[in-house]
């Protein structure tokens, strides 16, 4: 049985005759043995075929079918020219091996050609790979190597599928720095309560929020020059006059050392970067939020922007997040917890970073387990539907959350909830109306565009002053005469069809009526003369009685 080898390369899909292969007896020893010298190798493997590709998009189109196990059209061209033809109930008398099984499948689903792939046709394919450029006679040296580099910078690149908008990698340092900022922010803010404390300690019982007592501590400065003209001002700040007037009465009578110009200004400094700082840290959080509805619209809907940049960063991005089961996606970010209770045989943790979901807070103590369990399942439906799907929606996750809050409230008052496929059918339905209405919304936009130009183009021309827009108006208004005209005659055209197709029916209807009273009233008719017969009949009954009664 002949052998033949298909060897797809960055410039084009060749075909190899495999001959001798008696003599080798199939050994992958005496292959590899071969494969090293040309001389030998020559004699057993032959080119029989070359077809080189187009263009490096081509070559990029045609490898990626052949990655995905997909038999293009012009290597189904170039196979059926260049192999023997395989007649319909007979066995073909060769063969076709590939690097590949899955294109191996599909070439002979398609064109029955018998395919094989193993050690021995990987072995062979290795020495055309080592010595493909002594068959090609035309090729240049250093040009598969360029196409090769070319074509791998193309494949990696469509393969990595790369998109600006939704990098999950920004989500997870955004998070992070987050933690840090919260972190950072608070202990600033108790380094300035305790700086300006030694100034007026007064105020740290008045005021609790950490930035708004950086704020009144860059504006009261110093405690002495504090009077009732700053009043209204200190009202603004703290949005309560009961508590400004309590500071300037505490300012009053303060405990508080007097501090030198230069140290007040340090103390100013500081708690402007304090407030820069959380300032920065609420751009930061809105930032999250924009980002997180775009890289995970469903999963945020359901379990809260916050929680769900967790979970992804936990898990290192948001494919490893649908990855995970929910058993897993329960208990993570309560691994030491998990461990210490595998090791000491303990009871394992219910929940994770789930828990600072505020369903969890709000469900009884015997169900949070089980709202843990409920909820992480939910969450592995609503990640994986952001990872994997193209559309970004919020359906889905809202969907989800309704599902949550009827088992909650299937706990807590016993109302049963709804089916998950009615739930997911309703998703379906609305998440693709969603999309015709989008569409429709979108294909008038260009004819009101047009519009507003020919509005423009008119008003410029009235402006300018010109003859001719002066003469225009009346050719297009007579053409808009002519076409009204014309549009009047088919309305009535179309008026007198509905008229006469209203007669008709009407005519139809009547003559339905007519027949239908006409049986009624034989139907009256029959009933008005069984009620005589039946009245007949009892009449003689009653004088049958009286004659024997006599």
């Amino acid at each position: 049985m002949t052998l033949y080898l298909l060897y797809e390369t960055s410039s084009g899909y060749s075909l190899f005759q495999a001959g001798g292969l008696d003599e080798i007896g199939q050994n992958n020893e005496a292959v590899r043995n071969s494969v090293s010298d040309l001389n030998r190798f020559g004699k057993v493997v032959q080119l029989t075929a070359f077809l080189p590709f187009e263009s490096a998009l081509d070559a990029l189109n045609q490898i990626n079918s052949v990655s995905e196990g997909i038999m293009t059209d012009e290597l189904r061209n170039f196979l059926e020219l260049n192999l023997p033809k395989v007649k319909e109930g007979k066995k073909a008398k060769f063969s076709l091996g590939v690097a590949e099984p899955k294109i191996g499948s599909h070439i002979f689903e398609v064109t029955k050609i018998p395919c094989q792939s193993n050690d021995f046709v990987h072995e062979i394919l290795r020495g055309v790979r080592l010595h493909f450029e002594r068959f090609i006679k035309d090729l240049k040296p250093g040009d598969l190597e360029k196409a090769q580099l070319g074509l791998g910078h193309s494949y990696s690149r469509a393969k990595v599928k790369f998109n600006v908008n939704r990098v999950d990698n920004m989500v997870i340092q955004a998070i992070f720095l987050l933690d840090t900022l919260d972190k950072d922010v608070n202990s600033f803010a108790m380094r300035v309560r305790e700086w300006y404390s030694w100034h007026f300690p007064e105020l740290a019982k008045i005021v609790n929020d950490n930035y708004l007592y950086a704020k009144l501590a860059k504006f009261i400065d110093d405690k002495s020059k504090l009077s009732e003209d700053k009043l209204s001002e200190l009202t603004d700040l703290l949005g309560d006059e009961d508590k400004a007037k309590e500071v300037v009465e505490a300012a009053k009578a303060s405990m508080g050392q007097d501090l030198s110009p230069i140290d007040l200004i340090n103390v100013q400094q500081f708690a402007q970067r304090v407030m820069d700082l959380s300032e920065y840290r609420k751009k930061l959080h809105e930032y999250l939020i924009t980002k997180m509805n775009d890289i995970a619209p469903n999963l945020a809907s359901l379990i809260g922007e916050m929680v769900g940049a967790r979970l992804i960063s936990h898990a290192g991005s948001l494919t490893n997040l649908a990855k995970c089961p929910s058993s897993t996606l329960q208990i993570l970010g309560a691994e030491k917890a998990l461990f210490r209770a595998l090791k000491t045989r303990g009871n394992t943790p219910k929940y994770g970073l789930i828990f600072h979901s505020s369903f969890i807070g709000r469900a009884s103590a015997r169900n949070k387990g089980r709202m843990a369990r409920y909820l992480a399942n939910k969450c592995s439906i609503a990640s994986r539907i952001d990872c994997f799907s193209e559309n970004g929606t919020t359906v889905f996750g809202e969907k989800l959350r309704e599902q949550v809050e009827e088992r909650l409230d299937f706990y807590d008052k016993g109302v049963a909830p709804r089916k998950n496929i009615d739930v997911m059918k309703d998703a379906i339905e609305r998440a693709e109306n969603k999309d015709t209405d989008m569409e429709t919304e979108e294909a008038p936009a260009v004819p009101s565009a047009k519009k507003s130009k020919k509005k423009k183009s008119k008003s410029d021309a009235a402006e300018n002053g010109d003859h001719m827009a002066e003469d225009k108006p009346a050719v297009n208004g007579g053409a808009s005469e002519d076409a009204k005209s014309e549009k009047k005659k088919k309305k009535d055209k179309r008026k007198l069809e509905q008229e006469q197709a209203d007669e008709n029916t009407n005519r139809t209807n009547g003559a339905h009526a007519e027949e239908d009273g006409l049986s009624k009233k034989k139907k009256k008719k029959s009933k008005d003369q069984d009620g005589e017969v039946l009245q007949d009949a009892s009449d003689v009954k009653k004088k049958k009685k009286k004659s024997k009664g006599e």
